[in-house]
């Protein structure tokens, strides 16, 4: 018979489940988009450099780098969708930098002509943001696309603790983002939420605390767990290679998140349980393992645990 993970089914509420079942077993594939936007801890009206961890172009596909238009960008990005992933619709997701960095008309064309190709295959329209770049005139735009689409709007909350967010160069606090997921209240909008797991400074009982606050918020549908790597291009990287400092093994990094999803909200999908760069720019860790080997001894070591998402949710409280 095979194990329940042989059968597709995993010991949390993952994604790729979640869009199965959303769409009626139709294959959604996300298309990123580069929008050319910035960030305000890089422009200088908040600091410059970016957050120590970040190198934009390890998190963005060379396709969305190289290729300049937006329409250039989704109609390779769906081909590719469509052939390599026998994609049959498709999530517009505006992900590098700060893609609510701008004033509202301008968002307003740049949304509006990106949802204009093949709209017939457009399914979602997902936008990453900070939580200093998001007011309630935004929150309306987007919303304003919510009887077309489903849209989704990615805020980085990264840490919980404003020594941390200031170590990093965040830029803003974590009671900024308190501020903006209150703006999603009785919201069409669903938000997901970005947490960094593994800064050298933060203990596990520390990192348990991200748990603890993202269940507190109903307005949160989704999260992205990432653990803590280093990349070229980054301040963090260069002060890694001078001096380098402790980071998840694969083995540490799995034992936490085994410790976590028992306590997180068992209504919230997981979009994500790691991040890693692309290979020419990571410097550490390498778990010598590429993604789907990851995820795979993730998910088989979730089983062997019998791990299941919220089954300590309600005796922990929120």
């Amino acid at each position: 018979m095979g194990t329940l993970l042989d059968q597709g089914i995993k010991g949390y509420n993952n994604y790729g489940t979640h869009l199965k079942e959303k769409y009626k077993g139709q294959r959604v594939f996300k298309v990123i988009v580069d929008g050319g936007f910035t960030c305000p801890n890089r422009d200088g009206s908040k600091g410059y450099g970016g957050c120590t961890y970040c190198n934009v172009d390890s998190f963005t596909p060379e396709l969305s780098r190289k290729l300049p238009t937006i329409r250039e960008q989704l109609e390779q990005g769906m081909e590719r969708g469509k052939g390599f992933y026998k994609a049959d619709k498709f999530i517009v997701y505006f992900q590098p930098n700060t893609n609510t960095y701008a004033p509202v008309h301008y968002l307003k064309m740049m949304y509006d002509e990106a949802l204009s190709i093949n709209t017939e295959d457009v399914v979602g329209f997902s936008v990453g943001t900070r939580p200093d770049c998001i007011d309630a005139e935004k929150v309306a735009l987007l919303e304003s696309y919510a009887d077309r689409f489903d849209v989704d709007l990615e805020m980085g909350m990264e840490s919980i603790y404003d020594e941390t967010l200031d170590q990093i160069n965040r830029g803003c606090s974590h009671g900024e983002f308190v501020e903006a997921v209150k703006l999603l209240d009785n919201s069409k909008l669903d938000l997901c939420v970005h947490t960094i797991f593994g800064f050298p400074w933060e203990t596990e009982e520390m990192m348990m605390g991200y748990i603890h606050e993202i269940n507190r918020f109903p307005q949160i549908k989704f999260v992205k767990f990432h653990h803590l790597h280093i990349v070229e291009g980054s301040i963090m990287g260069v002060k890694y290679k001078k001096n380098p400092f402790k980071l998840f093994s694969l083995e540490e990094y799995t034992d936490l998140l085994c410790k976590l999803i028992p306590l997180l909200r068992p209504d919230i999908v997981i979009q994500r349980l790691f991040g890693i760069s692309d290979w020419d720019l990571l410097i550490a860790p390498n778990w010598g393992l590429n993604k789907s080997a990851i995820q795979t001894y993730i998910d088989k070591e979730i089983e062997r645990r019998g791990v299941v998402q919220g089954s300590a949710y309600r005796t922990v409280g929120v």
